[in-house]
């Protein structure tokens, strides 16, 4: 959110379509310097791996990717829709050198995005961008017409990414007898994630699989849990999940309609896993996390450590550790000895896997976990600053910091996602936390702000 634009955020680029960086022509010179980055100097012949959500905007960039990558001399294998962990298993699978992923996840539908993953199925690193970026300032050159690269269409996709969905759920289990509401956004898991769970057994009650291009995450997903919420109560259902755009993420509701994030989902995961011996060590959440997991946590004797808000950030600091399982409260979860990179199916399997393994509700089995109230402000920007430059708001932290004491924490940052300044309060009762958030998001609207969003 600085003065000096830069393509790659926290989240690969992203931003409004027709908008920077998230036009025709920057998108086509995107995919010329990945391609070019990815041939080298000695003229290699690269594949890359093209997926996206259900947006309107993804023919459109779709259609510049696959033309800039082809100038590069870089051959496309189209996937379609398909949720981003998808794309990350598929570059994998088909030995390719690199995956796209035309999402801009949670965002609106007028939002489109570019994620790019390396062959291994993690994001690109640091350098790579780096790289990527720098290459976007060279003239365009088409390679020779005998290099161009072509593009194929993979007709089995889904189906592949179904069997390795379902091989992460044990064998000797089954999805039999339970009933589940399984809201996909309108987004990018609405083929493959009811048909996972129906083939592992399970009555599925579907929301949000009916997508035009313009209504993925509209009142419905991840983002916008209450609707799955609903269902369940509605249909009597034994849990639901509800998966955002890009289907990286997802939110459950137990029987009784109360929502479980991803806190709650790490809670879970973390004891039965060691209860099993499998945790190899603590759990990675971020700044967001409530403290009401890091002290169950800590209750059970297992360790934990924050990282920055974002997939990439949690996903280093297991690296650094060593350790297995991390995640967001948004939902995004990573359990490193299934996927490379956060995937709400799998995520969501592992989760009904272990109610099947104890036999225990889902209320039962997070019921142990407490959260301390938290409230959050959004503030929309109408200039693009970085909040953490605001001496007026450094103020406002520092006297709502001293209110709380060693009782609660403040967390004020750019979002990484969306031009939006992100406000988080812990205290030790609602009332008063949230007045301490929208005290701070006055001052921020103040300097910076049109408005809570």
């Amino acid at each position: 959110m600085s003065g000096k634009r830069t393509l790659f955020g926290t989240d690969g680029v992203r931003g409004r379509v027709g908008e920077w960086p998230v036009t025709p022509d920057q998108v086509l010179k995107l995919g010329w310097a990945a391609g070019r980055v990815l041939a080298g100097d000695n003229g290699d012949h690269p594949r890359v791996v093209i997926g996206k959500d259900t947006r309107v905007s993804g023919y459109l960039l779709e259609s510049a990717l696959e033309a800039g990558l082809s100038a590069a001399g870089v051959d496309v294998l189209l996937i379609g829709p398909m949720p981003t962990p998808g794309i990350a298993y598929l570059t994998r699978a088909l030995r390719a050198d690199a995956g796209v992923v035309i999402s801009a996840s949670h965002n609106p539908f007028a939002d489109n995005g570019i994620k790019l993953f390396g062959p291994e199925g993690c994001k690109l690193a640091d350098g790579v961008e780096a790289a990527i970026e720098a290459r976007m300032a060279d003239p365009l050159l088409t390679a020779e017409p005998a290099r161009l690269g072509k593009a194929t269409r993979v007709d089995d996709a889904a189906g592949r990414y179904i069997e390795f969905c379902k091989h992460t759920f044990p064998k000797e289990l089954t999805l039999e007898g339970m009933r589940l509401v399984v809201d996909c956004a309108h987004g990018a898991t609405y083929r493959v994630a009811p048909q996972v769970f129906r083939e592992l057994g399970a009555e599925v009650i579907e929301v949000g699989t009916r997508p035009d291009g313009f209504n993925i995450n509209d009142g419905v997903g991840s983002t916008r849990p209450e609707a799955m919420a609903e269902q369940v109560v509605a249909h009597g259902a034994d849990a639901g999940m509800a998966f955002d755009g890009d289907g990286d993420r997802v939110v459950f509701a137990d029987s009784r309609g109360r929502i479980v994030d991803g806190d709650g989902v790490l809670y879970l995961a973390a004891l039965e896993m060691q209860k099993r011996g499998e945790l190899n060590g603590g759990v990675v959440g971020t700044i967001m996390s409530n403290l009401g997991l890091e002290q169950a946590l800590a209750a059970a004797g297992i360790p934990f450590e924050r990282a920055a808000v974002g997939d990439r950030h949690v996903f280093q600091l297991l690296q650094d550790r060593g350790w297995i399982l991390g995640g967001e409260p948004s939902g995004h979860v990573m359990c490193l000895t299934r996927n490379t990179t956060g995937d709400g199916i799998v995520t969501a399997l592992m989760v009904l896997a272990e109610l099947v393994h104890s036999g225990k509700s889902l209320e039962a089995a997070v019921g142990d976990l407490s959260y301390c109230p938290q409230a959050q402000v959004s503030v929309r920007l109408n200039e693009q600053r970085e909040v953490d430059d605001l001496p007026a708001v450094a103020e406002v932290i520092r006297e709502v910091e001293a209110e709380l004491g060693d009782e609660g924490r403040v967390v004020v940052r750019n979002s990484g996602t969306e031009p939006k300044v992100r406000v988080m309060v812990e205290g030790r009762e609602e009332a008063g936390t949230r007045a301490l958030a929208e005290r701070i998001a006055e001052v921020v609207r103040s300097e910076v702000g049109a408005g809570g969003s």
